[in-house]
């Protein structure tokens, strides 16, 4: 791992810590929302350098840091919502965006559409992954609790 890199990493967290805070969060649950940016863009390094799409990369990392926010939320008995917002920070495709709508007000059509079209495929990437990690936590825990009602 490159110096590069890992300045980027603790960018990460930094920066999740900043939005943790926006977002009111306070005590160990700051550090946890903080290490889950950290967790996210050091993620992010370690599989683009196996998958070449983003998208797809975004994905799998939306899955794995939804998953560790809903643990995080069930330990610290709190919201999902916080740790998933900030720990995902580091991933929203701010570049991309601002790029989209630079073409977008230039009206330069030829360079917007491809510009909104991948950026719209990386927020989905990212909405899908949580969708899709979120849904199997929450059937999961109701197979658990089923059973464990069951036995009572």
């Amino acid at each position: 791992m490159t110096q590069t890199e890992i300045i980027q990493i603790l960018s990460g967290f930094v920066g999740s810590i900043g939005f943790a805070i926006l977002f009111n969060i306070r005590g160990k649950r700051l550090i946890t929302a903080a290490i889950g940016g950290l967790l996210s863009w050091l993620l992010f390094v370690l599989i683009s350098k196996g998958v070449s799409s983003e998208p797809i990369i975004y994905f799998i990392i939306a899955c794995v840091i939804s998953a560790y926010a809903e643990i995080m939320a069930r330990v610290l008995k709190t919201p999902t919502t916080g740790f998933i917002t900030t720990s995902l920070i580091p991933l929203i495709p701010g570049g991309s965006l601002y790029y989209t709508m630079v073409h977008a007000i230039e009206g330069d059509l030829n360079a917007f559409l491809p510009k909104a079209i991948y950026t719209m495929e990386l927020a989905s990437a990212l909405a899908l992954g949580i969708i899709v990690s979120t849904t199997f936590a929450r059937v999961f825990n109701k197979l658990i609790m089923n059973k464990v009602k069951n036995k009572i």
